[in-house]
């Protein structure tokens, strides 16, 4: 369960970013990013799936593979954190459990510099995105 149809990584999301010049060019990068996230089915996006503590509705699917790592999707009805789901998906997919709990989400977005540019709200929306992830992702 690929959500992009092939793995897309940090590192070239931190490329993405580092080469887009200003919070305009990372807003595009983000809506694009949203659009190439494929929507979840009407039947997963249920109250057993849903994110709590976004503004928005959100939902996460997770399944571990037989090699133990995980496989993530998520969607929500805000194209921009829809976009944001698709920057943690592409650092916390298809990984082990130990490396979701270990990886250090602000500080990618931080070097994204995604934070400074977000309402409170949003932020705290992001932030229980990866909560939801690393809760349902436990070793």
């Amino acid at each position: 369960m690929q959500p992009f149809g092939h793995t897309v990584t940090d590192t070239e999301i931190r490329a993405l970013f580092s080469a887009a010049r200003g919070w305009e060019a990372r807003y595009k990068e983000l809506i694009k990013l949203a659009k190439q996230l494929p929507p979840l089915a009407d039947a997963d996006k249920t109250e057993a799936n849903a994110i709590h503590g976004c503004e928005s509705q959100a939902w996460l699917l997770s399944k571990q593979d037989e090699e133990g790592c995980w496989q993530l999707h998520c969607d929500s009805d805000a194209r921009i954190v829809k976009g944001l789901m698709a920057v943690v998906l592409a650092a916390l997919n298809n990984k082990t459990a130990p490396e979701i709990q270990a990886f250090d989400i602000e500080a990618y977005f931080s070097e994204l510099q995604l934070f400074n540019h977000l309402s409170p709200s949003r932020g705290n929306g992001l932030r229980a995105v990866v909560s939801a992830i690393k809760q349902s992702c436990q070793p």
